[in-house]
C-alpha cells in the first residue's frame, strides 16, 4: 500500500542508519550499509516467483516489492569482504546471532529474577511451552560474552548442539548447516564434519568416526572464538563506556555451565572480559545502551506518545522516523539517566534503547579462507589451527533499525516472559540448586550423650 516514494525514503533511512549510526558503533570494516538501486519491475517480479518455493514458510506472509522497482544493494557476507585474492578458494562462513550478553542492572527492575536469569534463557521456556522449539538450548549469551575461552567454547558447542535460528553454516554460499523449520534440530555434526574435513585438515589421514568428528567440531569452535576475539577495526564508539563491568552481573544463574560448576563444588565463574576492540565488546556496548530495561523505558516512551498526542507535527523535529544522520547519532551520546521531567530525556532513552534492541538481534557472518604461508602477509588477519590458517572477515547484518512502535509489545513480552519462567521454571530450578548446594556443603556431625 506504500507509494514508491515512501519505500524510496523508508530504504534511504535503512541506508542512512547503518552509514551514520552503526558504523560509528561497530567500524567501517564491520558494517556494510548498502547503496539504493533501480530495478526492471519485469526482472523483479520474476525474481519473487522463482525465490517464492525457497522461503521459509514464516515468512511467506510478508511480500516483496514487486512495484516500485527500488532495492538495496548489499554484498555477499558468507564471502570474504576484505580481499578478493583468495575468491576462487572454497570459503567457510558461519552465522552467529549471539542474543543479548548481560543482566539488567536498572534499579526499574521489578522482579529479582531478571537480575539472576537472562532474558534469552527465561525466553527459551516460553518458547519451548508454545511449540517454537522442542527442546530449550544450553546456549547462554552471557557465557560467549564472557571472554573466557572456556565459557566460550561451551556456548558455541551449545549453539551447534541446538542451532535453532541462532547458528548457520554456509560452503561456498549454500546453507550446509542449520535448523530448518520443518525438521526436528537434531544436530547431524558426522555431516557437518565431512563438509569441514577439507578445510581443517587437508592433507591428513584422520580416520571418520566420532573422534574425527570431535576433533573436527573443536577446530571449528576454536576458530570461531578466536575470530570472536580479534581486533579488525576501530570506531568512535568504542571507547563508549555505557555502564561499569563492575555493575552488571557477569554469569547467569540458569547457564548450563554455571549449573554444571555448582554441581562440582564451585560457586565462581571466571570472566576474563573482552577486548575492547573486538566485535562481541563493541556489541555489547551498543546493546547496553538499554540502561533502564523496558521497564523503566515504557513510562519514558508514554512520555513521547502523550506529547506526540497533543503536537503530533513535531514528530519529523524529534527524528523518530529519521532522518538517522549524524546529528542523530550526537544525540545517542548523552548517557545520564537522571530523569529531567523532560520529553527531550524520554526520546534520548528511547532512541538508545531502539539501538540496544537492534545491536540484541543482529548477526555475525564470519567469513574463512584458507591461506598459504607466503600469502599470508601482516595485512591480513589470520588464524591458525592445528593443521590449517585462514585469512577472514567479520561482519554484522540484520541492522535496521527497531521500529519505535514495537516498545508496548516488547513491554507486554517481557512481563509474559518473566511470569511464565517464575511459575514454571524457578521453583523447580531452586529445589534441584538448593540440594546441590546442600550436597557441597562441609558437613560437622555432633554427638549427643543420651
Amino acid at each position: 500500500s506504500q507509494t514508491s516514494e515512501e519505500i524510496l525514503h523508508h530504504l534511504q533511512n535503512i541506508v542512512d542508519f547503518g552509514r551514520h549510526v552503526m558504523k560509528q558503533f561497530f567500524g567501517e570494516n564491520y558494517v556494510h550499509h548498502g547503496e539504493i538501486i533501480q530495478l526492471p519491475l519485469d526482472f523483479v517480479r520474476q525474481l519473487c516467483l522463482k525465490i517464492q518455493p525457497e522461503r521459509p514458510e514464516s515468512r511467506c506472509d510478508k511480500d516483496m516489492d514487486t512495484l516500485s522497482g527500488y532495492a538495496v544493494c548489499l554484498p555477499n557476507l558468507t564471502r570474504l569482504q576484505t580481499y578478493r585474492f583468495v575468491e576462487h578458494r572454497p570459503i567457510l562462513c558461519i552465522e552467529i546471532k549471539p542474543k543479548c550478553g548481560f543482566i539488567p542492572f536498572s534499579s526499574h527492575v521489578s522482579q529479582e529474577i531478571k537480575h539472576k536469569v537472562c532474558r534469552y534463557c527465561m525466553h527459551q521456556h516460553l518458547k519451548v511451552a508454545n511449540g517454537k522449539w522442542k527442546r530449550p538450548s544450553k546456549y547462554c549469551p552471557l557465557d560467549l560474552f564472557s571472554g573466557n575461552k572456556q565459557r566460550m567454547h561451551f556456548a558455541l558447542k551449545s549453539l551447534l548442539q541446538e542451532a535453532q535460528n541462532n547458528l548457520k553454516i554456509f560452503k561456498n554460499g549454500e546453507l550446509i548447516y542449520g535448523c530448518k523449520e520443518d525438521q526436528d534440530c537434531v544436530s547431524d555434526w558426522n555431516e557437518l564434519a565431512r563438509h569441514l574435513k577439507p578445510f581443517f585438515f587437508p592433507s591428513n589421514g584422520l580416520v571418520s568416526g566420532p573422534h574425527c568428528t570431535r576433533t573436527i567440531v573443536k577446530e571449528l569452535i576454536h576458530v570461531i572464538t578466536m575470530t570472536l576475539l580479534s581486533s579488525t577495526d576501530a570506531c568512535r564508539a568504542g571507547d563508549m563506556k555505557t555502564v561499569p563491568v563492575s555493575q552488571g552481573r557477569s554469569y547467569c544463574e540458569a547457564s548450563a555451565f554455571n549449573k554444571e560448576l555448582v554441581r562440582n563444588g564451585k560457586h565462581k565463574l571466571e570472566s576474563s572480559g573482552l577486548p575492547r576492540g573486538c566485535l562481541l565488546y563493541k556489541t555489547l556496548q551498543a546493546q547496553m545502551l538499554d540502561m533502564l530495561d523496558i521497564e523503566g523505558l515504557y513510562p519514558l516512551y508514554s512520555r513521547v506518545e502523550q506529547y506526540l498526542e497533543e503536537f503530533p507535527e513535531e514528530r519529523s523535529t524529534l527524528q523518530i522516523d529519521g532522518p538517522y544522520n549524524e546529528a542523530f547519532y550526537e544525540k545517542l551520546l548523552d548517557l545520564s539517566t537522571e530523569d529531567d521531567g523532560t520529553v527531550a530525556f524520554a526520546l534520548t532513552k528511547v532512541q538508545q534503547y531502539r539501538i540496544a534492541m537492534t545491536a540484541k538481534d543482529c548477526s555475525i557472518m564470519i567469513a574463512l579462507s584458507p591461506c598459504l604461508q607466503d600469502e599470508c602477509s601482516e595485512q591480513r588477519p589470520v588464524v591458525l589451527t592445528s593443521k590449517s590458517r585462514f585469512t577472514f572477515s567479520v561482519s554484522v547484518l540484520d541492522l535496521d533499525l527497531k521500529p519505535y512502535e514495537s516498545i508496548p509489545h516488547q513491554y507486554k513480552l517481557d512481563g509474559k516472559i518473566v511470569n511464565y519462567y517464575l511459575k514454571n521454571v524457578q521453583a523447580k530450578d531452586d529445589a534441584v540448586m538448593s540440594n546441590l548446594f546442600k550436597e557441597n556443603e562441609d558437613c560437622t556431625l555432633v554427638l549427643h550423650t543420651v
